[in-house]
């Protein structure tokens, strides 16, 4: 197969727009797409209403929200985005960094009024049995405290953690916890709708 000239250039300039993005995403220890803060529209609902105003980042206590850079370009550059990879989202019973956000690109839920919202899905989490020490023979246990989801970090035998993703929140509390250097934790994005 030939490429005229133009061609070439067309396919070497999305190669490299692609590269650049998928940089950017390495960047932030993350594989796949971005991931929100909690209660985030659809994507291209959240674009039409987030401001970029920083009133989520300022809001959140452990600094774990921050701005996509200019260089990731379009509308999502300076849009507000967690850094699982760094620290797990607490999951703040008052929900912070959603009740600031005047414009309602994140949004709660309807509930009853004596009852929490349930958490939201951020991401995936999925153990890394190759260094995860329960899977190499010694007891650790060092991420069984961090899960705040009832069901989400199970323990195969008593010793081995496993994460049911059907009602894990991908918090990323539990890479937090683990103490093997890289983490035996994986924090994945998961495909964001982009509208309802």
């Amino acid at each position: 197969m030939s490429l005229s000239r133009r061609e070439f250039f067309r396919f070497g300039l999305q190669n490299a727009a692609k590269m650049a993005g998928d940089a950017v995403v390495g960047k932030l220890g993350l594989e796949g797409d971005i991931i929100r803060p909690p209660f985030a529209l659809a994507e291209a609902a959240f674009l039409d209403a987030c401001t970029k105003c920083d009133a989520c980042i300022e809001a959140c206590a452990y600094d774990i929200i921050f701005k996509l850079p200019d260089d990731m370009g379009g509308k999502r550059a300076g849009t507000p985005v967690l850094d699982l990879a760094v620290a797990g989202c607490h999951l703040c019973a008052d929900w912070p960094c959603v009740t600031v956000c005047e414009p309602a690109a994140l949004k709660l839920p309807e509930a009853d009024a004596d009852e929490a919202p349930p958490a939201p899905k951020l991401a995936d989490a999925v153990i890394i049995t190759e260094s995860c020490l329960p899977y190499a023979g010694p007891e650790c246990g060092a991420c069984r405290d961090a899960c705040r989801v009832p069901g989400a970090l199970n323990w195969e035998q008593g010793i081995k953690p496993v994460i049911d993703n059907d009602v894990c929140t991908g918090c990323a509390l539990c890479r937090d916890a683990c103490i093997t250097d890289p983490k035996s934790i994986d924090i994945r994005a998961v495909a964001i709708p982009f509208s309802e």
